[in-house]
C-alpha cells in the first residue's frame, strides 16, 4: 500500500496486493468441542498474489475481474465484503468502499487467497478510511476463518497454532524459493478433516535458529501435514503433483500446502524455481504453476 495522507486529507484510491500463504507444515493436534481444529503450522507468503484497490463509495460494492474471477461472489458472502463490514461496524464508519479484486490466485486451492484478500482489505480499508486497523487477535477478525489472522501478519513468516489465532514468531529462514503448482481439482476443508482418521497429532518441533538451506530442508522432512494424506485420497491429483515435483533433481523437498490441492516445491534460489516452473508447465499445461519468491 502507498503511504498515507498527511492528517485529515481523504484518501481518494488504495490498492494492495494480497500473496498467497503457503504452510510449510500443518500439524493438526487437536479438535475442541465447538469442532473447531487445534493446528500448528510453519506460514509463509509468496510473491504471487491478488490484487485489491478500494475509493470511498457511499456503501459497500465488490467487483471481480482477473484469470480466477469466475464463480467469484460479489456480495456479502465474500470474505473481502464481510471483512471490509467488520472493520466499518467496529469502528462505526459512516461511509462505504467500492472494492475491486484481481483473482490471480486459485480459490478453494490451500493457499489462503480467500483470507489473504480479506486480511488485505482490513488493512487498506483502515487507511483509506483513517480508522484504526483491526489486530489479528479481534474476536471480528478471528470469526472471519482460521487463515485470516495470520494474513493479518503478511508477509513476516510465522507459526501459526491454536485455532489460527495464537501467532508467534520464527527464526529467520534460508534464502529459497517456492514452485507452487495445483492440478485441476477442487479439495473442500472440510470434507478433508471428516476423512482424517486421528486428529490429535503431535506439534511441530522448534525450528531451529540459523538453519542453512540444507538444515531447512533436513527440518521440514521431519514435520508433516496431517492433511495431505486424506486429501490425496480425495484428488490422487495431488500424488501426481507431488510426484512430478519430487522427480525433479533441482527440488529438495515438496509437500501439499492447506488442506490442497495446491503443493509446493522447494528450491534454493528464483532462477531455479523459473527453471522448475517452465518444465513442469510445459509437461501439464492444464495445471496452475507459479515461482514464488518468499516476502
Amino acid at each position: 500500500m502507498r503511504g498515507s495522507p498527511p492528517f485529515g486529507l481523504p484518501v481518494a484510491t488504495i490498492k494492495t496486493s494480497a500473496p498467497a500463504k503457503v504452510n510449510l507444515t500443518l500439524h493438526v493436534t487437536g479438535q475442541r468441542d465447538d469442532g473447531y481444529h487445534l493446528l500448528d503450522s510453519l506460514v509463509v507468503f509468496a510473491d504471487v498474489a491478488d490484487q485489491i484497490s478500494a475509493s470511498v463509495a457511499p456503501d459497500l460494492r465488490m467487483t471481480v475481474s482477473g484469470p480466477f474471477s469466475t464463480g467469484v461472489p460479489t456480495d456479502h458472502t465474500n470474505l473481502v465484503m464481510r471483512a471490509a463490514e467488520a472493520l466499518r461496524t467496529v469502528r462505526g464508519v459512516p461511509k462505504g468502499a467500492a472494492l475491486t479484486l484481481e483473482k490471480h490466485l486459485p480459490h478453494a486451492a490451500g493457499i489462503g487467497s480467500g483470507s489473504s484478500d480479506a486480511a488485505a482489505t482490513l488493512k487498506m480499508l483502515a487507511e483509506l478510511w483513517q480508522v484504526a486497523p483491526l489486530p489479528a487477535t479481534a474476536p471480528e477478525v478471528i470469526a472471519l476463518g482460521a487463515d485470516v489472522p495470520v494474513c493479518v501478519g503478511a508477509p513476516q513468516p510465522v507459526r501459526m497454532s491454536g485455532i489460527g489465532e495464537v501467532l508467534s514468531p520464527v527464526a529467520r529462514l534460508p534464502e529459497c524459493a517456492l514452485v507452487l503448482v495445483r492440478p485441476p481439482v477442487e479439495v473442500p476443508t472440510q470434507q478433508v478433516f471428516k476423512s482424517m482418521t486421528t486428529k490429535n497429532g503431535s506439534p511441530m518441533s522448534e525450528l531451529p535458529e540459523g538453519l542453512d538451506f540444507d538444515a531447512f530442508v533436513r527440518w521440514l522432512a521431519a514435520q508433516r501435514n496431517d492433511m495431505q494424506g486424506p486429501a490425496e485420497v480425495i484428488a490422487p491429483q495431488i500424488t501426481e503433483a507431488i510426484g512430478k515435483l519430487r522427480s525433479m533433481p533441482a527440488v529438495s523437498l515438496a509437500g501439499m500446502s492447506g488442506s490442497g490441492a495446491t503443493c509446493f516445491g522447494l528450491v534454493k534460489d528464483m532462477a531455479t524455481a523459473r527453471h522448475v516452473a517452465r518444465i513442469v508447465q510445459v509437461a501439464k499445461m492444464d495445471w496452475w504453476v507459479a515461482p514464488a519468491e518468499l516476502l
